[in-house]
C-alpha cells in the first residue's frame, strides 16, 4: 500500500464463529498488539522531537551558546528519523545560507519530504529552491544494517494474535517462501489483525490491500482472510525478490511504495514509515529473509540504494 493510506479506520469485525475467535480473545489480541505498535511509534516520535528541540535551541542560543554545526547535526539525525519540521527547519537553512553553505539542492530535498508528510508551507517552499531533486544529502543516507546474525523475534504473535489467524499465516506462508513470523508482522502493523479493516483510500482487510494489488495478485475478495494472506503474501514474496531480501526496504516499500524507496535511496524519511520498519524489524528479530530470485528481477535502484550508504 501507500504511504498517503495510512490512517485506519477499523470497521467493526463481523462475528462469524466459524472463522473468528471469541470477541473476548479478539479484543485481548486486539489490546496487545495496540500496545506494542504504540510503544515502537512513541518511542521514534519522541527521539524525533528531542532532537529537534535540541537543534532548534543550538540555532537561536536558547539556554546555550549559538552552534549552527551542531543544530544541523541534531537537525539531520531528527531529519532521518522522519521529523518534519526538522525536515523544513533544514530546508530553510540551506536555502537561505543561513549557517551553512547555501545549497538549494539539499534544501529541495528536505522540503520535498516534509511536503510530502503534509507540511504545506514545505511545499510552497519547495518551488522556491526549484523543486524536487534526486540528491540524497549525506547526513539523511540510511546506516547499513548490522550484519545478520541471528536473532530472537521482538513480538510471540502465537501469545497475542488471533489463533486463526496465526493457523492461515502458519499454513500458507511456508508456500510463498515466507517466515510466518513476517507475514505476521506486517498484519499486526497493517490492520491490528482485523480482516475487516478499511483504510481512507481503499485498503482492504488484514494486509491492507489497494484494489489494484487485489487485482493483480487475484484476490476476488479482500475480506476473506485466506484469499488477503495470499495476495499480501504475493507481494511480499515479489518484494523480497525485488529488494533482495533486505527486509527494512521490503517493510517501507510495503508501507510507503519501492518508488519512494527508490527516490530516496533507502528508507523514506517519514515518521510514520521508519516507525514501521522498525516495527518490523524488532518483530521479526532479522534484517535480511531468504528470497526467491526467480520471482522478479531487482531493483534497478539497488545499487544506486547500497551505494548511498554511509562509508
Amino acid at each position: 500500500m501507500t504511504q498517503a493510506a495510512k490512517t485506519r479506520i477499523l470497521t467493526p469485525m463481523l462475528l462469524r464463529p466459524s472463522t473468528l475467535v471469541p470477541l473476548s480473545v479478539a479484543l485481548f489480541c486486539a489490546v496487545a498488539c495496540s500496545a506494542v505498535r504504540a510503544q515502537a511509534d512513541e518511542s521514534i516520535h519522541n527521539l524525533a522531537a528531542k532532537l529537534r528541540e535540541k537543534a532548534i535551541a543550538y540555532e537561536h542560543a536558547e539556554g546555550v551558546a549559538r552552534d549552527t554545526a551542531q543544530a544541523v547535526t541534531l537537525y539531520c539525525k531528527s531529519a532521518r528519523l522522519g521529523d518534519m519540521q526538522a525536515q523544513y527547519n533544514l530546508g530553510w537553512m540551506y536555502a537561505h545560507g543561513r549557517g551553512v553553505a547555501r545549497d538549494d539542492a539539499a534544501a529541495a530535498f528536505f522540503f520535498h519530504a516534509a511536503a510530502e508528510q503534509g507540511l504545506a508551507v514545505a511545499a510552497r517552499m519547495l518551488q522556491v529552491v526549484g523543486g524536487t531533486t534526486d540528491v540524497v544529502p549525506e547526513c539523511m543516507r540510511t546506516p547499513a544494517p548490522a550484519p545478520n546474525t541471528a536473532a530472537q523475534p521482538g513480538v510471540d504473535y502465537q501469545a497475542i494474535a488471533p489463533r486463526k489467524i496465526v493457523e492461515l499465516v502458519s499454513k500458507i506462508a511456508p508456500k510463498y517462501q515466507i517466515e510466518p513470523q513476517l507475514a505476521l508482522a506486517i498484519i499486526a502493523a497493517e490492520s491490528n489483525f482485523n480482516p475487516q479493516a478499511l483504510s481512507p483510500k481503499n485498503a482492504q482487510g488484514l494486509m491492507q490491500l489497494i484494489p489494484e494489488t487485489s487485482e493483480r495478485f487475484n484476490v476476488k475478495n479482500p475480506y476473506d482472510p485466506a484469499q488477503n494472506i495470499r495476495g499480501g503474501l504475493s507481494y511480499l514474496r515479489w518484494l523480497l525478490a525485488y529488494f533482495e531480501g533486505d527486509v527494512a526496504l521490503v517493510a517501507a516499500a510495503y508501507n510507503a511504495g519501492e518508488g519512494k524507496v527508490e527516490r530516496y535511496r533507502g528508507v523514506p524519511p517519514y515518521l510514520e514509515t521508519r516507525a514501521y520498519v522498525q516495527r518490523i524489524l524488532k518483530a521479526v528479530g532479522a534484517a535480511v529473509h531468504p528470497f526467491d530470485r526467480s520471482v522478479t528481477q531487482p531493483s534497478p535502484a539497488l545499487e544506486r540504494i547500497r551505494q548511498a550508504l554511509p562509508k
